[in-house]
């Protein structure tokens, strides 16, 4: 029974058959070809039992298996490995299906290969989630063909396994080395302050790619025959607070992320550079209630903490609650902090009904508020119009953009600063803002 279940016939063995059948009907007619048909028909079941055996002789004629991390990135590209295995004494011919988890919707993904005897083969493909959370791998199935070609064997293979998609970690990592390079500059998009200095002197050291020139210190140049360079201290452990908004205007869908995931993405990424700073990284999550305080901390194990809570925030239909935010922000984060408010805004009125809490918050704290830009509605202002209707869109589209500069302007006349960027850009300029702030010596 288990035989019959990884037996296939292949379309090649119709074929043959199918064309059998018009020579035995010629055959009626002309006795020759009836001769034709019945050495024909022995040929062809001769060469299935051959094919049959062939495939069928060795147990473990190809063995494979997939190679996934226990933990992906999500938004990122993820490389999955495939190895494969011929253990045959021929070449098989070789289709690939990789079960891979519902959430992806992938459909078609096989691998058509001819793999020589005795040889492995690694496949390399990538998957990119757009939510978090548990993701599925099922089996990989590996059917084989011999040269014969008439029928193939299904293998399977059981390498179900369950995998966590994390917030971006890749990003992690990735702007991690951009901040912390000599080339500090994010392809095409913008150049990465480095951090300002105080004027606490440290010690002089020999000067290296990438140093300021302005703090060459040209006496000891001149004694050591060489460029030498004042080294100064940074400001360090400031605590910096990422607020991440979870109501229902943080739901809106970008290329395939919802503007909650970007925010987490970028929290996480910003508070790894807060860290490695020297500062005390620390979040805030909340909705129409308060979700999650994690209070800023400088020890080894904050980073992990915080993976694990941006793990399981999910955004919910609810309005957010900036009155309850204020209130915790005030009983719980005594000392001024630096805090970056990921938030949407869309019209102003939304705006006016929290403002009087946002302006409480910049009293005692240096709060900076991250809007999205709506990349949909600017490539509608810049489509050609043809109609009314086009007239009409873009008229609207062009209002909700100035209301969000409307909103724009009215922070920043109650003293609170803002960032305003597409979600693809949310990253790097976040990173920037900070940046800019420390070596503003503002918190």
């Amino acid at each position: 029974m288990q035989f019959l279940k990884s037996l296939y016939l292949k379309p090649v063995l119709f074929y043959c058959l199918s064309a059998l059948v018009v020579v035995f009907c010629v055959g009626f007619i002309f006795s020759i070809f009836f001769s034709i048909g019945i050495f024909a028909f022995i040929a062809i079941l001769v060469l299935l039992v051959i094919d049959i055996l062939l495939l069928y002789k060795q147990a473990n004629g190809i063995v494979a298996s997939r190679l996934v991390s226990d933990r992906l990135s999500n938004g990122d590209a993820n490389k999955i490995q495939l190895i494969v295995e011929n253990n045959y004494p021929f070449d098989a011919h070789l289709s690939i299906i990789d079960e891979v988890p519902i959430q992806f919707q992938e459909r078609n993904l096989e691998f058509n290969l001819s793999l020589p005897k005795g040889k492995k083969k690694l496949i390399n493909y990538t998957v990119t989630p757009t939510q978090r959370g548990e993701y599925n791998f099922g089996k990989l199935n590996v059917y084989a063909a011999a040269n014969i070609g008439f029928v193939e064997r299904k293998f399977v293979f059981s390498e179900e396994k369950d995998v966590a998609v994390y917030p971006s970690f890749l990003q992690m990592k990735k702007y991690e080395l951009i901040a912390f390079s000599n080339h500090l500059t994010q392809t095409g998009i913008k150049k990465i302050r480095k951090i300002g200095r105080n004027t606490e002197f440290e010690k002089i050291n020999e000067y290296t790619a990438g140093d300021d020139f302005k703090t060459i210190n040209w006496q000891a140049t001149a004694r050591k025959g060489k460029l030498m360079i004042n080294q100064y201290q940074e400001e360090k452990s400031q605590n910096v607070y990422c607020i991440i908004d979870m109501g229902r205007s943080m739901k809106m869908p970008f290329n395939g992320l919802t503007l909650l995931d970007y925010a987490i993405n970028s929290s996480l990424v910003l508070s790894n550079i807060i860290a490695k700073k020297y500062d005390k990284p620390g979040i805030i999550t909340f909705n129409n209630k308060i979700k999650n305080v994690l209070k800023t901390d400088n020890s080894g194990l904050q980073m992990q903490r915080i993976m694990e809570l941006l793990y399981k925030q999910k955004t919910g239909f609810a309005e957010s609650n900036y009155e309850m935010l204020y209130s915790t922000i005030k009983y719980k984060v005594p000392q001024r902090s630096l805090m970056l408010l990921f938030t949407n805004f869309e019209t102003l009125d939304s705006l006016d009904r929290q403002l009087i809490y946002l302006k409480g918050i910049a009293k005692n704290h240096l709060l900076i508020c991250i809007f999205f830009e709506n990349t949909e509605l600017t490539t509608i202002t810049k489509k050609e119009t043809y109609n009314t209707t086009d007239v009409y869109r873009q008229t609207i589209a062009e209002k909700f953009i100035f209301e969000k500069k409307l909103i724009l302007k009215k922070l920043n006349q109650h003293g609170i600063q803002t960032i305003y960027t597409a979600p693809e850009n949310l990253t790097i300029n976040s990173i920037n803002k900070y940046l800019e702030i420390k070596s503003r010596h503002l918190i």
